[in-house]
C-alpha cells in the first residue's frame, strides 16, 4: 500500500512538472482517444454485461497464476465481488471502447480474460474485430465463455491454460495490432510476455499495460520496457501504460492524467 501511494504522490508530481500538454503527439492522444465521446450503444453492452456478472452470487474456485490478490485471503469467491473488486472500472472499460473505434484493428490479444469484461468492452458492436483472450484460471474462463455466449460475442476465441504454453500458440503466424496485458503483474513474466508479443506486432500496433505500479518490480518491468529498441513512444497513465512503435517517430516518454 505505502509503495503505490508513493508511486501515484511521485506520479502527480512528475505529471505537473512535465511541459508535454502542448506537444502535438499529447495533444492527439487527448483528443483522439480520452477526449472523444463514448459510443451509448458500446457502453450500454459493457455495462450490461457487468450488471448481469454483479447479479451473480455464485462462488467459484480461482486457480491464479500470477502475482495474486492483495484483497482476497481465499481462492473461493463470490462471482460478484470479483467484479466489484478486480473488475475494470466503467472510467476504463470507455477508454478501451474509443481506443477500438479510433485504431479499428483487425486483431486484438488479450492476455488475462478473468469475466471478461475488458473483453466485452473490446467487443462491444466490433464483429469485424477477431479478438483472442488468453485465461489460466478455469472456472473465470467456464463464466466468461458463458457470457460470450450469451452476447453473441462470435468474434472472440477463448483458449484456458498457462499463458507460457498458449501465447506462443496464440501469436504464431499472427499480426496483431492491439495487445493489452492484463494477466500476470510480475516483472519475468510481464516482460516475456511483451518480448513473445514483438514478434507478432506491425509498426502501427499499440502495447497497453495494466497496473503498471502494481509492485515494486512491476514498475521495473515498466521502466526496462519504456527502454527498449523497438518502442517509439509511451504514455505513462499511472495504471496504464501505453507503448508505441512508429519508427517514424522520436523516441519520448510521456506522464499524463486521464
Amino acid at each position: 500500500m505505502f509503495f503505490k501511494l508513493k508511486s501515484f504522490l511521485l506520479f502527480l508530481l512528475k505529471s505537473l512538472n512535465q511541459k508535454n500538454n502542448k506537444h502535438s503527439f499529447i495533444l492527439g492522444f487527448k483528443n483522439n482517444y480520452i477526449n472523444p465521446k463514448t459510443s451509448i450503444e458500446k457502453n450500454k453492452i459493457f455495462t450490461n454485461y457487468k450488471e448481469q456478472l454483479l447479479s451473480n452470487t455464485a462462488t467459484i474456485k480461482v486457480t491464479d497464476f500470477g502475482a495474486g490478490s492483495s484483497v482476497f485471503s481465499s481462492n473461493e469467491r463470490q462471482i460478484n465481488q470479483i467484479v466489484k473488486v478486480a473488475g475494470i472500472s466503467n472510467k476504463r472499460a470507455k477508454l478501451l471502447i474509443r481506443l477500438t473505434t479510433y485504431f479499428q484493428p483487425k486483431e486484438i490479444l488479450e492476455i488475462g480474460t478473468s469475466l471478461g469484461l475488458a473483453t466485452s468492452a473490446l467487443a462491444a458492436k466490433n464483429k469485424n474485430i477477431a479478438i483472442t483472450t488468453l485465461e489460466g484460471c478455469p472456472e473465470t474462463a467456464k463464466i466468461a465463455q458463458q457470457q460470450f455466449n450469451e452476447f453473441g460475442f462470435s468474434n472472440i476465441t477463448l483458449q484456458v491454460g498457462d499463458f507460457a504454453k498458449n501465447l506462443p500458440k496464440a501469436i504464431e503466424n499472427k499480426q496483431f495490432d492491439f495487445i493489452y496485458f492484463d494477466g500476470n503483474h510480475q516483472k519475468e513474466a510481464t516482460l516475456q510476455y511483451f518480448e513473445a508479443c514483438l514478434k507478432s506486432a506491425n509498426k502501427n500496433a499499440i502495447f497497453i499495460f495494466d497496473d503498471i505500479y502494481w509492485s515494486k518490480e512491476m514498475q521495473e518491468a515498466w521502466q526496462q520496457i519504456k527502454k527498449h529498441p523497438k518502442v517509439s513512444c509511451t504514455v505513462d497513465t499511472f495504471q496504464w501504460g501505453f507503448v508505441f512503435f512508429n519508427p517514424k517517430q522520436a523516441k519520448e516518454h510521456y506522464t499524463i492524467r486521464i
